[in-house]
């Protein structure tokens, strides 16, 4: 599995980085970005939650 962001609506509330720190980030032009590698296991949940909390649902994992 892997993580998006859809940049273009991204809000800059850094809450996916609060919630997935391992995958998310804020990047230099201030919108969360993913991170490309694979989603290990481990982090599969995290981060479909970070998805189901953006409130603006720019976030995608599949």
């Amino acid at each position: 599995m892997k993580a998006y962001v859809d940049k273009d609506g991204c809000i800059s509330c850094g809450l996916c980085t609060e919630v997935c720190p391992e995958i998310f980030k804020m990047e230099d032009d201030g919108k969360a970005g993913a991170s490309k590698d694979e989603i290990a296991d481990d982090l599969i949940v995290s981060a479909k939650d970070a998805e189901e909390e953006c409130p603006v649902s720019v976030i995608t994992v599949e």
